[in-house]
């Protein structure tokens, strides 16, 4: 069995080795901006609180477009390395670098370009409004090291190296923290040393992945007949990569849609939803990381045609599944106040109830996430990324159309955004299972 080979051994057991490493990492990455709004919120006040995790919510939106770019490579990485067809994987490699490099490039200068139309976009308030342009500024200069990171840490995984990435996100994070204090506490830079710290981590993290891929993977390494554009492989390339961004960008950009509108209820509104969604975020993270581990198991093994490990590894995720979000309910439904509590002081009451009435309801169905990630993944892996396209639509059109909706009726109010998402999750996972039960032969 050769090191990384996801298409042999014990089926469930190959793939939660494979996974737990990659939830971990992710569960680290979140340390970011989590150790961000902590720190800002107990030492800067819900002001800046308010800037930080709005700001977040856009930065996750960008990420999430060079992730999906990324991810969307890693399965056609998968699918060759399943194949054992290494000369393709390094074109593959040699193309899909180019091609993100490119698009990270100006992704970056639009995003300097538009910071103040951002602003204007996500109707931040005129009393923070400087508070987070100066926070965007600074960590806008990170997005080369969110690419570098994410390509290089999907292409390991795509070969069934889930460890390594984690191992670089846990130096960074620590640095991190500990540039977070230093430059909030220590040096008083506000929220601009919060972001700093935050970029120079990314770059830690970033860089040392791409020194790691080029001196410990030799037999990745891109030779002069490799270093070539095949419109085939281009177009490949571009079909997976393009549609997973479109899945993972449009999902983030409902999201930054209905932050949008969680902004038009004020500040509290603003700093619970911002504390919510991280707790949110961390609760749900290891199921979409699951999730992800689960397409590059499916991806190898359906470029081996291995059929029933394809079919024993779907049942067997959908029971851990399951069975994770049932009890990561139960834990944010009992833990809501303390957790809120680590991020805002206990005077904030209004805050607190406020995030805490956006757990109850959210935490109650991370079910309906979990299989939806699942999906997700399924999709990219047997190369029809264009499904995953199809569910996000559906579950974020019908999160943002509610949202809407819903709020605008004065006896629901901001609990309508809340609600919205649920419902979103299970109509999504109603169409994306049926078109699997009618069409499996045809899939598999």
């Amino acid at each position: 069995m050769m090191k990384g080979d996801l298409t042999q051994g014990p089926v469930m057991k190959t793939m939660l080795l494979f996974a737990v490493p990659m939830i971990l990492g992710n569960l680290l990455q979140q340390c970011y901006n989590v150790a961000d709004t902590l720190i800002v919120g107990r030492f800067l006040g819900p002001d800046a609180l308010a800037a930080v995790g709005s700001a977040f919510t856009l930065m996750t939106f960008l990420t999430s477009i060079l992730l999906g770019l990324c991810m969307g490579s890693s399965a056609v990485f998968s699918i060759r390395f399943g194949q054992k067809d290494f000369d393709g994987l390094k074109e593959s490699i040699f193309t899909s670098f180019l091609l993100i490099a490119v698009i990270s490039i100006l992704l970056n200068l639009l995003a300097f370009w538009s910071t103040d139309l951002i602003l204007v976009f996500l109707r931040v308030p005129e009393e923070i409004r400087g508070m987070m342009r100066e926070y965007l500024i600074v960590i806008f200069c990170g997005i080369m090291a969110v690419f570098l990171y994410n390509y290089f840490s999907c292409l390991l995984r795509a070969i069934g190296n889930s460890v390594t990435p984690l191992l670089f996100l846990a130096v960074s994070a620590v640095l991190n923290i500990a540039l977070d204090l230093w430059f909030v506490l220590g040096l008083h830079r506000g929220v601009a040393g919060a972001a700093e710290a935050t970029v120079i981590s990314q770059y830690v993290s970033g860089i040392g992945i791409a020194v790691y891929s080029w001196f410990s993977c030799p037999w990745l390494r891109i030779g002069k007949e490799h270093m070539r554009v095949r419109r085939s492989c281009l177009k490949e390339i571009a079909g997976f990569s393009v549609l997973t961004c479109v899945q993972q960008s449009v999902m983030n950009l409902g999201i930054l849609m209905v932050q949008g509108l969680v902004n038009s209820f004020g500040t509290t509104v603003m700093a619970a939803f911002a504390v919510a969604v991280k707790i949110d975020s961390f609760a749900y993270m290891p199921v979409q990381d699951f999730g992800n581990a689960f397409s590059s198991f499916i991806a190898q093994n359906f470029g081996a045609g291995r059929k029933d490990r394809i079919q024993t590894g779907f049942k067997g995720a959908v029971l851990v599944s399951f069975l994770f979000c049932l009890a990561i309910s139960a834990i944010i439904w009992i833990f809501a106040r303390p957790l809120m509590l680590l991020f805002v002081s206990e005077r904030e009451t209004a805050i607190i109830a406020e995030g805490m009435r956006y757990l109850h309801i959210e935490g109650a169905f991370y079910c309906g996430i979990g299989c939806l990630f699942l999906l997700y993944g399924l999709y990219r892996a047997l190369g029809k990324p264009g499904m995953s396209v199809v569910l996000t639509g559906i579950s974020l059109g019908t999160r943002v159309l509610l949202a809407y909706v819903l709020s605008s009726i004065p006896a629901v109010g901001v609990v309508g955004i809340w609600w919205s998402v649920p419902i979103g999750w299970f109509l999504a996972d109603a169409v994306g299972l049926g078109y699997f039960i009618r069409y499996r032969r045809r899939l598999l």
